[in-house]
């Protein structure tokens, strides 16, 4: 995942409203958007390399997404795929505000990464890059490959955007939603970050949504919750140079609603 614009109670119908492009090497296999078979609970995509995912939902409520922090000066050493934490959480039962100061303790075995976790009621943000555990206040709020909410580009400008959907219905939420997704506008060249991969690469890295012959944006994903724990969850995947491939929908109900509704 390279870019993570969610509302957490925002929005008068849906205390959850989150959007995300995941963006990877187009070689790599992935699975759409499903129940996993091995775990009925989980709706994610899949990593069919390592076996995780980069965002999911459980039934029980449980949401988790991640995206990876670049510096291109840093040393790459782990084998172990940041995936497994999004996985590792949606899948199990401890609280995420446990689960998350676990991940902060065990942090060094992973690439620099950015994981936000929780459910529909507390959200959590931890990263292997900067110290503690962060408790997400109400807001509109944005992730891409630096720290919550740094000012790049892309982040700042789909903050914007996304705030300006706080009172939209349904459909036109989603819709407008993967218009900001599928922004391939790149950034100027003063306002591009620094992260040690040279401006040409800078450049390319700056859109909402990412094209090039082997790496891009392999889905937009958008992600709803309402008042009465009704999820929808729209995927659209991406080939090369970001060509249309598919794109599936989940629509169910969580165990329960969630509990700032039910107040």
């Amino acid at each position: 995942m390279c870019l993570i614009l969610f509302a957490h109670k925002v929005h008068p119908d849906y205390p959850l409203v989150l959007a995300a492009n995941r963006d990877e090497a187009y070689s790599r296999p992935t699975q759409p958007a499903a129940f996993w078979r091995d775990y009925q609970q989980v709706y994610a995509g899949r990593d069919l390399e390592q076996g995780g995912t980069w965002l999911g939902i459980a039934r029980s409520g449980r949401v988790a997404a991640i995206t990876n922090y670049r510096d291109g000066n840093a040393s790459k050493h782990s084998q172990r795929s940041r995936g497994e934490l999004v996985s590792n959480y949606l899948r199990g039962t401890q609280g995420p505000s446990e689960f998350a100061n676990r991940v902060k303790r065990d942090g060094h075995n992973f690439n620099g990464f950015n994981l936000l976790l929780g459910d529909v009621d507390e959200l959590f943000y931890v990263s292997n890059r900067n110290d503690g555990v962060t408790a997400v206040a109400p807001g509109v709020h944005g992730l891409s490959n630096s720290l919550l909410n740094t000012p790049w580009p892309k982040v700042s400008q789909g903050r914007d955007a996304m705030t300006k959907l706080m009172t939209a219905k349904s459909q036109d939420l989603i819709d407008g939603l993967f218009t900001i997704l599928t922004d391939r506008t790149p950034a100027t060249d003063d306002i591009l970050p620094d992260t040690g991969v040279g401006l040409t690469r800078e450049r390319t890295l700056s859109p909402a949504f990412i094209a090039t012959p082997s790496y891009g944006t392999r889905s937009s994903t958008v992600l709803l919750v309402n008042n009465h724990g009704q999820v929808v969850f729209v995927e659209r995947s991406f080939a090369g140079r970001g060509k249309p491939a598919a794109s599936v929908t989940g629509r169910f109900s969580l165990e329960s609603a969630p509990a700032s509704a039910a107040a």
